[in-house]
């Protein structure tokens, strides 16, 4: 089922999301859903507050550019891009690579609205699964940008808090033209 994506300035995209202790029914629905959602708005990731739910769990799937990292090891071995979307991952600890570089975001909370945003290069992502396993992802390029925008999600933090100073100064009015187009849908 999709699902209808919240807008800013919803608090729930400001929450720090519960952890997941026990998988039920229920989250593997909200998984399903979300899936679904991001790839009706064509998204790459999906966080659980951008469809209303405080929880850590989200979802990310570039498999539609296979080239958009130069490696994806997972539990330390060399994994196929297309063949481990999409990832469904719950309550993930991230460690950040030293290396940044700037790349154009958008998010699907924020329709319409898209800016620099500087991140590391290369991360390395501990998540469970909805099947209880713990994963060791390390990857690059996209999918790295993806976990760290999905990740900031879940920690109540938007890509508009990691956009530059200058960036954040034009924000503030076409922020609010937005909000008033998103509530008229």
């Amino acid at each position: 089922m999709v699902r209808k994506i919240v807008f800013y300035p919803e608090p729930v995209l400001r929450a720090k999301c519960r952890d997941i202790t026990h998988v039920t029914a229920e989250h593997r629905q909200l998984a399903t859903d979300m899936l679904e959602t991001m790839n009706e708005a064509h998204g790459v990731g999906l966080a659980a507050p951008q469809v209303g739910v405080d929880l850590q769990l989200a979802v990310i799937d570039v498999s539609h550019n296979p080239q958009c990292v130069s490696y994806l090891r997972i539990d330390g071995q060399d994994a196929d891009l297309v063949k481990s979307m999409p990832i469904i991952f719950l309550n993930p600890k991230i460690e950040l690579g030293r290396d940044k570089e700037s790349g154009e975001e958008g998010c699907l909370s924020f329709p319409d609205l898209r800016s620099q945003i500087r991140r590391s290069l290369d991360v390395e992502v501990t998540y469970q699964t909805l099947d209880g396993a713990t994963v060791k992802l390390e990857t690059d390029g996209l999918l790295s940008r993806a976990f760290q925008h999905e990740i900031d999600h879940l920690n109540g933090i938007l890509f508009i808090d990691r956009m530059s100073a200058a960036a954040k100064v034009g924000l503030k009015r076409k922020l609010a033209r937005l909000q008033e187009e998103w509530a008229e849908e």
